[in-house]
């Protein structure tokens, strides 16, 4: 299930305040600033930093690397 593209737009992240990549196929939104990740559970983001797993460099070059070949876009422009 895709997220709304109108809620893709106001979602940020709750500690930095800054844009997500989005990986509809992974279920989760990540932040490359603090190498963060949130997943997403029935559709819905849990934007909770307690929640929030804390990525390695393996997993943070792995996402940019889909970042980089998929033209993903961040939520919004900083």
């Amino acid at each position: 299930m895709s997220l709304d593209p109108m809620l893709l737009e106001i979602l940020a992240c709750p500690e930095d305040k800054g844009p997500l990549y989005y990986f509809d196929d992974e279920e989760l939104l990540y932040n490359p600033r603090l190498k963060r990740r949130y997943d997403i559970r029935d559709g819905i983001p849990v934007m909770l930093i307690d929640e929030a797993t804390t990525v390695g460099d393996a997993e943070h070059d792995r996402l940019m690397a889909r970042v980089e070949t998929e033209s993903i876009t961040p939520t919004f422009e900083a």
